[in-house]
């Protein structure tokens, strides 16, 4: 038994409430207000704990004012730049490690590889807590551990103390990275989502950009447990901006309402006891990992925005190659480690074009075609697929970097042609995995959607994780034309997959068990 029937028997046997809600708590209207309403300034009392009561519930963080949405964005982002500025930030040490611990220089390359398999393992425990315990949980509790250990890399004294301390920073610190899209879902309607989500990821975009560029000087004149350090400054001010943060998950908030005021609570829709452990493997673990087999739409923009991340893993070894030219076989710029580390502010640039063009697209096609519809009288959203358009755009622009990059680092050509390629590309990536983000929402709803997610960030970590650990090796084996052209050919055989989804789409989805 397969499709839906086999995912509807796999829930009702296991024993406990009837599982019928689907999470209905996320349903909720897209017509409200933007601006704290007349009733939250009235001290309206809620009358119910069952749903919002009515459109102007104080409570619903739709209803709030914009500068505590602002506020409400502004946590998780700091949270996910802060977590993404760790992996990269390393990476301008390595060959001190290397020299340090007496390890080669792929072996310490392991403490980036490790942390950016803990950031995609972290969310299988820290996904199904936030649906328990909401967002604000996650927020507070899992990131003091990774600054912890995050303070016990700094203070290693053996290459594997380091390991292990990276591995687990990783992992405690990848809950942002979980849950902050469902922060953003939770403050704004469709039709202001993109913003949001535009500005939201940024942040982790950003964190890689700027980690070599800072850490780079930091390892040159002071070490590199001063790279570890850093981390525990971004940390630590990310941790203080946001304690005052309020819940913003709807089922917890009327859970809390209905203890405060003593009103009858709203349907569980999770099974107690066992039950409910059960439930959350099949929800966390078993769902993400079929719909990344079953799911065509999940697979193959998994794949995509795997590969492009693993790409730009790559970088934090290949740049070093290129600009400070360590092997005598390929010698090309001779930068120090803290001008190579300024390499980096290109994709920093990219990243930040990359914002405004998802905003201004999302602006003159999602947003025109939805108000065009509304004044017809049609409420309904648009097709998932009018998201893609920033994916088509990107998608041209990924290999037009790589070749660009590929054939003009070269010691004839000056350094700034391959520093200025690199920014096509990390323009291209983050629209083609904003894209992907909302595609996937869009397309499976709150619930399955974040399978959807989950099964797209892990297998995006766990391919980046391994990238750098070869990446020396195909440079030095292939040389920086080939080895980096062979990444846009790959990036060239992927291209089309944005548009023959725009294209064939709404026949894929049903045919899908989710949807």
């Amino acid at each position: 038994m397969t499709g839906p029937e086999s995912a509807k028997s796999s829930l009702e046997s296991i024993p406990g409430p009837p599982i019928t809600t689907d999470l209905d708590l996320e349903k909720v209207s897209t017509k409200h207000s933007h601006r704290t309403t007349k009733s939250a300034r009235s001290g309206h009392v809620p009358q119910t704990a069952q749903d919002w009561d009515g459109e102007d519930d104080p409570d619903d963080p739709r209803n709030w004012s914009l500068a505590s949405k602002i506020y409400h964005v502004l946590v998780p982002a700091l949270q996910c730049f802060t977590i993404t500025f760790g992996s990269s930030v390393y990476t301008p040490s390595v060959r001190e490690v290397s020299r340090h611990f007496g390890v080669s220089q792929t072996a310490a390359l392991a403490p980036l590889t490790v942390y950016v398999l803990g950031l995609g393992l972290g969310p299988v425990v820290s996904a199904p807590l936030s649906e328990s315990y909401g967002r604000r949980a996650v927020y507070l509790i899992f990131f003091p551990p990774s600054l912890l250990m995050t303070l016990g890399a700094g203070l290693s004294k053996s290459y594997t103390s380091l390991v292990i301390c990276r591995l687990f920073a990783g992992v405690l610190g990848s809950g942002c990275l979980a849950v902050g899209a469902g922060t953003n879902g939770d403050l704004f309607v469709p039709l202001h989502r993109a913003i949001a989500s535009a500005l939201f990821l940024a942040a982790p975009f950003l964190g890689p950009a700027l980690g070599p560029a800072i850490g780079g000087y930091v390892a040159m004149k002071k070490g590199w447990r001063w790279t570890q350090w850093l981390i525990l400054f971004w940390g630590v001010l990310a941790y203080a901006v946001s304690l005052p943060q309020k819940e913003t998950y709807k089922k917890i908030i009327l859970k809390n309402r209905a203890k405060k005021l003593g009103l009858p609570p709203a349907p569980d829709p999770l099974p107690s006891g066992m039950s409910k452990f059960r439930f959350i493997l099949i929800v966390t673990l078993m769902r993400p990992m079929r719909m990344l087999f079953t799911e065509s739409i999940v697979a193959f923009f998994s794949i995509y925005t795997a590969f492009n991340f693993s790409i730009l893993f790559g970088f934090f070894a290949a740049f070093p190659i290129v600009f400070e030219s360590p092997f005598p076989e390929i010698q090309i710029y001779y930068f120090n480690t803290g001008e190579e580390g300024l390499v980096f502010l290109a994709l920093g640039l990219g990243v930040a074009v990359a914002t405004m063009l998802f905003i201004l697209v999302n602006n003159l096609i999602y947003k025109k075609k939805t108000m065009q519809r509304q004044m017809r009288g049609d409420l309904s959203p648009l097709p998932p697929e009018e998201r893609l358009h920033c994916a088509m755009i990107g998608s041209f622009l990924l290999p037009l970097g790589l070749f660009w990059f590929a054939w003009s680092a070269r010691s004839e050509i000056h350094w700034i042609s391959p520093v200025l390629a690199t920014i096509p590309f990390a323009i291209g990536n983050m629209l083609v995995f904003g894209s992907c983000v909302l595609y996937l929402i869009d397309t499976y709803g709150p619930l399955a959607g974040a399978s959807a997610a989950a099964a797209n960030g892990f297998l995006r970590y766990c391919v980046g994780a391994v990238f750098p650990l070869f990446t020396v090796q195909m440079y030095r084996g292939l040389g920086v034309a080939w080895a980096t052209s062979l990444l846009g050919f790959v990036t060239l055989a992927l291209l089309p997959i944005p548009w023959v989804l725009y294209r064939y789409g709404p026949k894929i989805r049903r045919r899908s068990a989710y949807t």
